[in-house]
């Protein structure tokens, strides 16, 4: 039988769990403080625990606990990308970037992606499990340990699709919001998409004030399937209904995520274009400048275009930002530390 994940449980369940086992209710207070707030990684942490009691736990419930294998560190804006190995021994990454306004973490939702976006390295190697609650929450916990700073905003990224990961998504985000843990505000959490319509509409149903970003990426269909294959089975139209129907129910503002890939969506008639399809939409729109990878030909759009772009949908009062490039210098982009450290493993595996 499975082990229970005692780190991907609620405070009301961990609090069934001891006392099935006989435990006085402050134990489950203690153990779930431990876990998150003061991030322990073993039960050898939890020195108010008895040694006795701490064994007995540790053979029943062990811990889920991520480790470094990786840290680059950004010469220029001080981020910082970590690959952490899982239990399983697969790796992930996630990335801490440093602002003015606080500390932000992205992370990683699946292990590889089955989404196939053809401008991202996640995507290479498709899929190879879902990320359980305690291994996404602790990604934010290893990252505060390791850096000694408060996180204070978290998007959900990474590498991965969240909703197609999502029960443990749910999961993960009432228990990063708990009062009794580490209490990040909803307000202060974005979860990004590629657009699930049903997903949408069940999140918006959650009672959940996070922001809900959409990886659009194009002004239409045709040079969204170009781009990305999920846009074959969800045409745009009704990833957009969806969209409309999570801001009717929640009231938060909509964000669009739009990576500029040059000759392919940066031209002037794109931007028009872009306009015309959320114009009237309570949104922000992100302009990502993409970032190259070696295994496709695509190419960041020139200043120029950019800037270009962003003056288009200004003039049509669409509230939008060129994002930041942080840790450009460390190929901090979705999945390029992991996939180089996959790729050097296997080279060092066959020369083996």
């Amino acid at each position: 039988m499975e082990q229970l994940d005692i780190k991907s449980l609620y405070y009301t369940e961990l609090q069934e769990v001891l006392k099935g086992l006989g435990l006085p209710a402050f134990r489950a207070k203690q153990i779930y403080e431990w876990l998150h707030v003061k991030l322990a990684g073993s039960y050898d942490e939890m020195t108010n625990l008895s040694k006795d009691l701490r064994l007995k736990l540790s053979e029943a419930y062990p811990i889920t606990a991520l480790t470094e294998v990786d840290a680059l560190h950004s010469a220029e804006d001080g981020t910082i990308k970590y690959l952490f190995r899982l239990k399983d021994d697969r790796v992930i990454e996630s990335v801490l970037m440093k602002y003015h306004h606080g500390n932000s973490v992205c992370i990683s939702s699946q292990v590889g992606c089955r989404m196939g976006c053809k401008f991202c390295a996640s995507t290479i190697g498709g899929k190879e499990r879902d990320l359980l609650p305690s291994e996404m929450l602790d990604q934010i916990y290893r990252i505060q340990a390791l850096s000694g700073e408060r996180v204070s905003n978290v998007v959900v990224m990474g590498t991965g699709e969240p909703l197609d990961n999502y029960d443990n998504l749910i999961r993960f985000l009432r228990i990063l919001t708990d009062e009794q843990g580490l209490n990040i505000s909803a307000r202060n959490i974005t979860v990004s998409t590629c657009g699930i319509p049903d997903k949408i509409r069940e999140l918006a149903k959650e009672d959940l004030a996070i922001t809900l970003a959409l990886s659009l990426h194009a002004p239409n269909n045709e040079i969204r399937k170009q781009l990305m294959p999920v846009a074959a089975k969800y045409e745009l139209s009704e990833v957009l209904d969806a969209f409309r129907y999570y801001y009717e129910e929640t009231g938060r503002r909509l964000t669009f995520e739009y990576s500029l890939v040059n000759a392919i969506n940066d031209e002037e008639e794109h931007a028009k274009e872009l306009c015309r399809l959320i114009k009237g939409l309570n949104c922000h729109v992100n302009l990502i400048p993409v970032n190259p990878i070696k295994e496709r030909n695509y190419r960041k759009s020139e200043n120029k275009k950019i800037q270009n772009f962003k003056n288009i949908l200004e003039k049509n009062r669409i509230n939008v930002t060129i994002r930041r490039e942080m840790g450009a210098d460390i190929d901090a982009a979705c999945g390029q530390l992991r996939k180089s450290y996959i790729d050097k493993n296997s080279k060092e595996d066959c020369h083996n």
